[in-house]
């Protein structure tokens, strides 16, 4: 673990003696790319408003596996004052009753965002960003195989015609790596008009969700795709940035993967096509909020850390720095988004995902991660040739019925 201390009293002694009555405020969130954006954020841009709530920030970055940390420390009552809760996890977070509810004003924030971290009725988390999925393009491998671009308009008929034909064009060049994994699956799924739970919370494998789970399985053998696994791939955003495909299904995040992978790639994005047959599209909600620790000594002060971590100056800058996409809904119609670079079209389509069709958070009620472990697998049975659709479906739904019955 990290720990950096950040005084932000000056350094004149008339400062110092303030500083010595101010409270300390610990945070936390995950290490990597986060700690430059949080120790910006905290020793420039929020310096002056922090300093006049006397409040000194102590930043705790984490390495390693953060929801297990936040919830041993939870548990053992070491835990952070304000710390980062993923929706994936964020149910586990919340039922310790160890998370105190917000005091912020929410109405400022993406109404979807509010209701991704509400819990009983109360707001939990107070959003700091979210991610959507996008189609992003390869230019130059369109252009080369005399295809047109993806448009905000595809289906998923149109865009499987497109990368049948670049594929036809450029033997060595596929569509898209296909994962198993409903975290991009599910844009399609979503798009059929299928829900992921019904009102006892299980799982409804039904007609819409075999279709887009056959179109999406089926693009391998249509010469669309090819399984990421038989490229030495995990991702699709690894065999875009090398070129093996020519579109790739993922948020913004693929900004840094292209930045180290692939700088000179000629690229666009595309909203997510629509399932032809519903014409909507579908969408999901990778989100992370400030968290006050229930049992904290300072809470009022972690709250007024978090209120202006998420603040609109704050979320200019992170904007700006093209490292995040702002919770705010006011941003929307901000200047910087209106680009047209690369970066600046990627971070706007995947903030009008936020709202595009049938759009749900990337979290599974009481059941957790393992909720996704039945499709994954059905997926990967069919990408592999094991099973074929209806067998595969059939095996996931039994799987379902296993986890009902066991929550009942």
């Amino acid at each position: 673990m990290h720990k950096t201390k950040i005084l932000l009293a000056g350094l004149s002694l008339l400062a110092l003696t303030s500083a010595a009555s101010a409270v300390d405020v610990r945070i936390s969130g995950w290490g990597g790319a986060e700690v430059a954006l949080v120790n910006g954020l905290i020793t420039d841009v929020l310096a002056e408003d922090l300093k006049a709530t006397d409040i000194n920030v102590v930043y705790e970055p984490v390495d390693g596996d953060f929801s297990q940390f936040i919830t041993n420390a939870l548990s053992a009552g070491t835990a952070p004052d304000l710390f980062y809760t993923d929706i994936f996890w964020s149910r586990a977070a919340f039922g310790t009753g160890k998370v105190e509810p917000t005091t912020a004003d929410t109405s400022p924030f993406a109404p979807n965002l509010i209701d991704a971290f509400t819990y009983d009725g109360k707001v939990m988390a107070l959003p700091k960003d979210f991610n959507t999925l996008a189609l992003q393009y390869n230019k130059d491998i369109f252009d080369d195989a005399g295809v047109a671009y993806p448009t905000d308009d595809e289906t998923w008929a149109t865009l499987q015609d497109k990368l049948v034909a670049i594929h036809a064009k450029l033997p060595d060049v596929n569509g898209l790596c296909v994962v198993p994994d409903y975290a991009r699956f599910a844009a399609f799924a979503l798009g059929s008009g299928w829900e992921p739970f019904n009102a006892e919370g299980k799982t409804v494998l039904d007609d819409n969700f075999k279709r887009a789970f056959a179109w999406y399985t089926g693009l391998v053998p249509a010469g669309a795709a090819v399984a990421a696994a038989d490229v030495g791939e995990g991702w699709t955003g690894g065999c875009f940035t090398k070129e093996l495909t020519a579109v790739a299904v993922e948020g913004a995040w693929i900004i840094g993967g292209i930045r180290d992978g692939a700088p000179n790639l000629n690229w666009g994005t595309a909203r997510i096509p629509k399932d032809p047959e519903s014409g909507q599209a579908g969408n999901l909600i990778f989100t992370v909020g400030w968290t006050v620790n229930a049992d904290s000594a300072v809470k009022d002060a972690a709250q007024k850390v978090a209120e202006l971590l998420t603040s609109e100056k704050a979320q200019q800058w992170v904007l700006e720095q093209g490292l995040a996409l702002p919770s705010r809904s006011a941003l929307v119609d901000n200047p910087w988004l209106q680009g047209d670079t690369p970066e600046q079209t990627v971070n706007r389509v995947v903030f009008a995902g936020l709202s595009d069709g049938n759009v749900e958070p990337f979290f599974f009620g009481d059941l957790g991660g393992a909720w996704m472990e039945p499709i994954n697998t059905a997926l990967n049975s069919v990408l592999t040739g094991e099973a074929d659709v209806d067998t595969a479906l059939a095996a996931a739904q039994a799987k379902f019925d296993g986890m009902a019955a066991q929550k009942q």
